[in-house]
């Protein structure tokens, strides 16, 4: 919804009778899992003047059910910015002989992939990929384990570096979303031609998380907290850009010589723990415990996972 009424509010005015249609019936598409949850959607949508008025016995509705991530879409793209499904392992449950229930890893094998994985961030940061035009602009939220994970992890990392250019990671800060225990950052890359050097020179990496405490509440994340960030990414102008305390660069050989191509870089010093005086409220401590938890379980899940590969 937001979009639309940007695009509404800034350019509603330059754009034509052809154009208004185009963006009310033709510009906004989903993909839902859920039957329930893909009608809910469409019905929003409509709720809120998006989509066709009449809708032929051969065309989708704006929102489709099915699995995003079985296969390529027809369409490529100039530009995609996303926040794919946090949560488990890609699994489903079936009934196995003696009518027990139990639940079965899903994997999505496709010719398009690098690596194949039960795991849905990784699935779905290739799928963004490859969803790309060449010269297209890829921005997507990917939790932490994306990029330490070994195995398939390590596999599409590389190739990503390899084959994009992966110019940018902002590592986001805790306590931003609504779910405990998720730790995320922002990746951004471009896509190439195919060429026979590696795409990536530097990566840069942008840390708002260490000494930065937000919750959703009392402390929520602004547009203001971000200004730091967009001075120092320069769209446009990404040669001049500076090194700050929280602003490093990164060359494509110290990345490729990391254990397992480990992208979970950071260097500024955590002064919460050493600084006793100044301690977060006790609402932050908890979220931020919650959350360092969490993140352990699932790098040992990560762990299990390869030992039993």
């Amino acid at each position: 919804m937001a979009a639309k009424d940007f695009i509404t509010e800034e350019y509603g005015k330059e754009l034509t009778r052809d154009q208004k249609k185009a963006l009310k019936e033709d510009t906004f598409r989903g993909w839902e899992i859920v039957d329930n949850t893909a009608r809910l959607c469409t019905m929003n949508l409509y709720l809120h003047g998006i989509g066709p008025e009449a809708i032929e016995e051969n065309e989708d509705p704006p929102v489709v059910v099915g699995d995003a991530l079985r296969e390529l879409p027809d369409e490529t793209y100039d530009l995609v910015l996303t926040n794919p499904p946090f949560g488990k392992k890609s699994s489903f449950t079936v009934i196995n002989e003696e009518g027990q229930a139990e639940t079965q890893k899903l994997v999505y094998e496709r010719d398009d992939f690098w690596a194949t994985s039960s795991n849905k961030q990784l699935n779905f940061l290739q799928h963004v990929a490859n969803m790309l035009r060449i010269g297209g602009t890829a921005a997507i939220v990917v939790p932490d384990n994306v990029l330490f994970e070994g195995g398939s992890g390590e596999t599409v990392r590389k190739r990503l570096l390899r084959q994009y250019d992966v110019h940018t990671l902002l590592r986001l800060p805790t306590g931003i979303f609504y779910a405990q225990g998720v730790k995320a950052n922002v990746l951004f890359f471009d896509r190439k031609p195919a060429s026979e050097t590696p795409w990536t020179q530097k990566l840069w990496i942008y840390d708002l998380r260490t000494n930065k405490h937000f919750t959703l509440k009392r402390n929520p994340l602004g547009y203001d907290d971000l200004q730091d960030f967009l001075q120092a990414y320069r769209p446009g102008r990404r040669s001049k850009r500076e090194e700050t305390e929280r602003f490093k660069p990164f060359d494509y050989e110290d990345l490729t010589s990391r254990d397992k191509t480990n992208l979970d870089i950071f260097w500024l010093k955590d002064d919460s723990l050493e600084d006793t005086e100044n301690l977060p409220e006790p609402d932050v401590l908890a979220t931020q415990i919650t959350e360092n938890l969490g993140s352990a379980l699932e790098q040992f899940g990560g762990i299990r996972e390869e030992l039993e590969a």
